[in-house]
């Protein structure tokens, strides 16, 4: 007996219950990155479209997604978050490309110099206790407390007060100023930390100098000129060309230091204020494969 198709009252009723997919693409991305215009970047709208869509999505359903000027979600706006990705990511799963009987699948979001230096040497000593885990890594933008890859499982560096998601630190660094040999030579010595001054200082938000002026009994202000990165390897890369001396994290610098491309100007270092935090959002732990990853890193970073 063939089904009978479904009435137009019933359609159009439908279409009002469900917001325009436009909307739902820009509350989602908004949430995420907490900034209109790389919204509206990613979205390839302008920044008046991605502003309107939100608020007419917040018409349609008669509540405010958004609470405060850094787009913080207000309770209605996470709950309905939850429903809006686990509907996009429904669309997205296309027939046929279920993952295999038995198989699990963990979104992980890293910064790339940690993952270049830290977690890909380490990681195949997971995949092979684990062969049904199926990993898939992001790359996120590495300023601090800025997340801009939605995954299961985020590993952030800054100063560990994040309010919009559950964490545990994974590991402290200490900083030393790191220069190419060739640097040294045309800019040498360096006997005392006096001796930066005038010297070109390679600038990171992720790193700023004070920390290690105020170690050091330098009365200096924060670098206000200079190249600046927002990726320690790149940096670390920088530095090694010549452009001027970075201030590094040891862990992070090792493989510079190792091949020799980087030296250490002085003996001196200080602990980083800044620490690397592996951070889910509440109920993330429920699913074994984050619990096990989230064990294992915890584990091999101590």
């Amino acid at each position: 007996m063939a089904t009978a198709a479904p009435s137009s009252s019933f359609l159009s009723s439908a279409a009002r219950r469900i917001p325009p997919i436009q909307c739902l693409l820009t509350f989602e991305a908004l949430a995420r990155l907490r900034s209109v215009t790389q919204t509206a970047d990613e979205l390839c709208v302008t920044p008046s479209a991605a502003s309107h869509r939100v608020k007419q999505l917040e018409q349609i359903l008669g509540v405010r997604l958004f609470g405060r000027a850094d787009f913080s979600l207000t309770t209605e706006g996470s709950a309905y978050l939850a429903h809006v990705r686990e509907g996009l990511g429904a669309l997205q799963r296309f027939p046929g490309q279920a993952a295999a009987p038995g198989r699990r699948r963990l979104k992980l979001a890293v910064t790339p110099t940690f993952a270049r230096t830290i977690l890909i040497p380490r990681l195949r000593q997971f995949t092979e206790a684990y062969p049904e885990i199926d990993l898939a890594l992001q790359v996120s933008i590495p300023l601090l407390d800025v997340v801009a890859e939605d995954a299961d499982l985020m590993v952030r560096f800054g100063p560990g007060h994040y309010a919009d998601v559950e964490h545990v630190e994974l590991a402290r660094d200490v900083v030393t100023p790191l220069a190419s040999p060739a640097f040294v030579r045309e800019h040498g010595p360096f006997d005392r930390p006096e001796d930066l001054e005038g010297v070109p200082l390679l600038r990171s938000p992720l790193e700023p100098w004070r920390t290690w002026f105020a170690a050091t009994g330098l009365d200096w202000a924060e670098p206000s000129e200079g190249s600046q990165f927002n990726d320690i390897g790149l940096m670390c890369d920088g530095a090694a060309a010549g452009m001027g001396v970075a201030l590094v994290r040891l862990k992070l610098g090792a493989p510079w230091l190792e091949n020799g491309t980087l030296v250490r100007l002085f003996d001196t270092d200080t602990a980083s204020p800044h620490a690397h935090y592996l951070c889910w959002r509440t109920g993330t732990m429920d699913r074994w494969e984050c619990a096990a990853f989230a064990e294992w890193l915890r584990k091999t970073m101590a």
